[in-house]
């Protein structure tokens, strides 16, 4: 075969592919997978003997390139937003009048769309080619799954028709019931041959949306692939004139090429809203895929704008929930787990049950309120609901089963691992092990160190952390950075590849910034969004360490509680000597300058009220980086105010001084410019 042949056979291949997949997308393929199988693989053998042929579009890309060795974190141009959540009619209604006052209209159009048990993906198309995928994550950053995308047959490589230059969309990918079951079936059988060879058994998928979270999340392509997931688009995220309404572009996404439900609904009235929600509820349960609410929002596109986000979500939409499924099941036992605090936390052993897809084996109790609550006694039957049918928790007892003489549930006096007497602070609801050497809380500690919003030491699992301790190489985190490949050598199954990982993932640890260290430390009720406030205020770790409580918990949003505990953590020895570990290990305590710009060179700023595009302690940063000031009160020597919702008294005061008042938007605009 000439080039110029294998050109036109590829180009024939791909195009017949691309349409095959577009009649699967539909519903409605023509041919069977062995027919698609043998011109796949025909195309696959082209072009690896023709690479100058492989295009990132063709259709071979979504069998599995080269298996990832992790997945990159990037962040989202426009952040994912989660939605508001209610679970009545009555907050519905609540909606609709606050829609309607805030836009000044008498009726507004709404989009009823149901909501799908998915992972929902953000996708990037450069002149009509899909060049990024990447997961919501934390709504602001999310993982980089380009390559397991394009396993993906509902979602297109390239698009048809006219589109922009640049467009993001955003869907919903999920895993069928059928191809659940299918997936099940197939472990099921790999079960047995496993069993035969006396080899240990791989457990089945838990649940469509977990096992679709977890394809996702595969570093092999191929493997993604296998489990055949499917994507739903639901919304453009990115600028697009030649759309006015969400329901505009539904049929724009159908047109590109995109899979849309054909489930949704228009009305303007929330009477009418309500009627599809109770509809569907009745209805869902024959769909092909989970379903778990319905998304409500505003059908025009200028009243997106107009009515803006809140921090989280945007005031647009709303998600209803539906109940919660339930199911009874007998109560076991109670088992009470020891987190990195010390907090105690009691968990019933149920008797398996079938509940939203999932096979139902423990439920949290929470603490000993909980259970006294209950009344809850050995082998009662119990109610399991799963909180917004992901958590499962008991929601009471059938109390008509109860066995006469039955045993009352009476919490514990010690802890279940070091068998020190537990404390409850008055006011509290949870009891706590006070001894800061209990095994449970050292290995729950070095866990949070290494996760992923930490240190990022993925290399470092569970198993090797209880191994590590229990032979005496670490007793805390800090000698994390003391480890060598002699020391690690005494692990059981770790060979040289395993040391070299998990040494250069100690190394790379080094360069992880500022804010995430403090965050790392574990500090009680500190959490990533208030290390990074700390960190904008104390610059470096010393300052932190000699901040006042009352300088701490006059931070924007961060109060008393967590200033407590931040002083109680600097004024600990051992907490001192293991800050001294991490020191000597050359890891980052003081924040990276950022380049200080001009744009606001000697002017001064007050920020008050509530803000929804950046909290109070972000703006205060954006200030001073572009060369502003912030002051506190109101004078004359200020020249901008940023007013949000409720700015009370500095905004009067502004007014009266002449001092030019600024919205939100008006200051990132200014800032952006």
């Amino acid at each position: 075969m000439t080039f110029k042949e294998a050109e036109q056979r590829v180009e024939e291949l791909s195009n017949q592919i691309h349409d095959l997949d577009k009649k699967y997308r539909e519903g409605a393929p023509d041919i069977s997978d062995q027919e698609f199988d043998i011109m796949m693989n025909e195309l696959i053998q082209l072009e690896s003997d023709y690479p100058e042929l492989l295009k990132v579009t063709s259709p071979s890309q979504r069998v599995g390139g080269e298996v990832s060795q992790n997945f990159e974190n990037v962040a989202h141009a426009i952040p994912m937003l989660s939605l508001s959540n209610t679970y009545d009619k009555e907050d519905l209604t609540d909606f609709d009048d606050r829609i309607k006052k805030d836009i000044n209209l008498d009726q507004v159009e709404y989009v009823c769309e149901l909501k799908y048990d998915g992972v929902a993906l953000s996708l990037t198309y450069e002149n009509g080619i899909l060049v990024r995928a990447v997961t919501r994550g934390d709504g602001i950053k999310g993982d980089d799954i380009t390559k397991n995308a394009r396993t993906i047959k509902s979602i297109p490589l390239q698009l048809t028709g006219e589109f922009p230059d640049i467009l993001e969309v955003r869907g919903e990918v999920f895993m069928s019931k059928n191809s659940f079951e299918e997936n099940n079936l197939k472990i099921s059988v790999e079960n047995e041959i496993r069993r035969q060879k006396g080899n240990k058994e791989q457990p089945l998928l838990a649940n469509p949306r977990n096992a679709a979270a977890g394809a996702l999340k595969q570093l092999d392509p191929k493997k993604v692939a296998e489990k055949k997931l499917d994507m739903y688009a639901y919304q453009i995220a990115s600028d697009y004139e030649k759309i006015t309404s969400h329901y505009d572009g539904l049929l724009r996404l159908k047109a590109w090429g995109f899979n849309i439900p054909d489930t949704f609904e228009i009305n303007s009235d929330i009477d009418k809203v309500w009627d599809y929600i109770t509809s569907w509820d009745q209805k869902r349960k024959d769909l092909p895929l989970e379903t778990d609410g319905v998304v409500i929002k505003v059908n025009q596109m200028d009243l997106h704008k107009k009515l803006g986000n809140t921090a989280k979500s945007p005031r647009w939409a709303i998600a209803y929930k539906y109940k919660a499924e339930a199911a009874k099941t007998p109560l076991l036992s109670i088992t009470y787990q020891v987190g990195r605090t010390g907090a105690i936390t009691p968990v019933a052993n149920l008797e398996p049950v079938q509940l939203a897809g999932t096979t139902v084996r423990r439920a949290s109790l929470h603490n000993a309120n909980e259970i006294e609550r209950l009344d809850l006694h050995y082998n009662d039957v119990v109610y399991v609901e799963k909180g917004g049918e992901i958590i499962p928790k008991i929601t009471g007892v059938d109390k008509t089963s109860r066995r006469e003489g039955a045993t009352k549930v009476n919490y514990i006096e010690n802890c279940p691992a070091c068998n020190s007497t537990l404390e409850r602070k008055e006011g509290e609801a949870q009891h706590y092990c006070k001894n800061y050497e209990c095994p449970p809380q050292i290995k729950g500690r070095i866990q949070h160190f290494v996760s992923r919003k930490a240190m990022n030491i993925d290399s470092l699992g569970g198993e090797t952390i209880e191994q590590l301790i229990s032979i005496g190489l670490i007793k805390d985190a800090g000698d994390l950075y003391s480890l060598t490949e002699e020391k690690l050598s005494q692990l059981d199954r770790f060979k040289e590849k395993s040391i070299n990982k998990l040494l250069s993932g100690i190394e790379e640890s080094k360069n992880i910034p500022y804010e995430q260290v403090i965050f790392a430390l574990g500090i009680r009720s500190v959490g990533s969004t208030i290390s990074e406030k700390l960190a904008e205020v104390f610059t470096d770790i010393d300052k932190l360490a000699e901040a006042t409580e009352e300088e701490i918990a006059e931070l924007y949003d961060v109060g008393s509680t967590v200033a407590v505990e931040v002083k109680k953590f600097f004024n600990s020895d051992v907490q001192l000597e293991f800050l001294d570990k991490l020191k000597s290990a050359g890891l980052k305590f003081k924040l990276e300058k950022q380049e200080v710009k001009d744009t606001l060179e000697s002017k001064s700023f007050v920020c008050t009220g509530k803000f929804s595009i950046y909290s109070r302690n972000e703006m205060h940063a954006l200030i001073k980086q572009n060369g502003g000031s912030v002051k506190t009160s109101i004078s004359k020597n200020v020249d901008y105010l940023v007013a949000g919702e409720k700015a009370g008294s500095k905004l009067k005061k502004a007014t009266e001084l002449g001092i030019t008042v600024l919205t939100e938007e008006e200051f990132s605009e200014m800032i952006n410019n």
